[in-house]
């Protein structure tokens, strides 16, 4: 295992899970349990999508993402 952490695949990692969630099929399930899974889904895609959208850097052994939450205008 290399010592340094490559930032920029992590942060690739993150966008293929956002878009793996987006795209994740439906299971068979209805009712409260589709809810959540729907709900569980949306967290999901959001955290990744916002872990993948960040600026990443290690200083002094310490990761570093930086999240623009600003709306765009």
């Amino acid at each position: 295992m290399s010592d340094e952490l490559d930032i920029e695949a992590m942060l690739q990692r993150f966008r293929e899970r956002a878009a793996a969630v987006r795209n994740r099929n439906l299971p068979p399930i209805g009712g409260d349990e589709r809810k959540m899974f729907l709900e569980q889904a949306q967290n999901d895609f959001q955290d990744f999508a916002i872990i993948g959208d960040s600026e990443g850097t290690l200083e002094d052994g310490i990761l570093t993402l930086k999240v623009d939450l600003r709306p765009n205008d």
